[in-house]
């Protein structure tokens, strides 16, 4: 996810300081994509620098004057062709799990034991994210459902790899 254009999406509402920034971010997408104050300031600099946003004010407090930001019409333009444009698929085409399979197999180790370890991993992070999801608003049902799909796909390579291994195994020793 790109912060920068997160920011801008954010700052369409209308200006904010950098700490609002951080809190709406904060507010929005919770736990799953810490963000620091440093990465706010950061980006919004870089933001500030290529004509994507503008100050709007600065504020007096009892620390540091508080800069508020606006989204320039180069933001908007730039928001809207990142929301336009489709996120790249997550094509795993070599992977480090695959790597480590072929790798006990060459050295003689355990690849279903390596397999099995994986599979109660994947099983462990599902129950967690299931009890989040049933616990959790709507957004913390829909990016748990995300990453389900994810991990109920890797089970099922976890399984068909299982269900190889042997032929796999032959192969890597010709």
């Amino acid at each position: 996810m790109s912060i920068g254009n997160t920011l801008l999406g954010l700052l369409e509402a209308g200006p904010k300081h950098g700490y609002d920034l951080k809190q709406l971010y904060d507010k929005q997408f919770r736990q799953d994509r810490p963000l620091h104050y440093g990465q706010v300031y950061s980006t919004l600099n870089r933001l500030l620098k290529n004509g994507l946003v503008e100050e709007n004010g600065v504020e007096a407090g009892g620390g540091p004057d508080r800069k508020r930001y606006a989204i320039t019409e180069a933001g908007v333009t730039n928001v809207e062709e990142w929301l336009k444009s489709p996120e790249s698929p997550s094509v795993y085409l070599q992977n480090t799990l695959y790597t480590k399979v072929v790798l006990a197999l060459l050295s003689g180790r355990g690849a279903q034991d390596l397999l099995d370890a994986q599979r109660s991993s994947h099983l462990r992070a599902m129950r967690e994210l299931t009890a989040r999801k049933t616990d959790g608003d709507l957004a913390d049902q829909l990016i748990c459902d995300h990453a389900l799909f994810h991990l109920e796909a890797d089970l099922r390579w976890l399984e068909l790899t299982a269900a190889r291994l042997d032929d796999l195994a032959r192969q890597l020793t010709r």
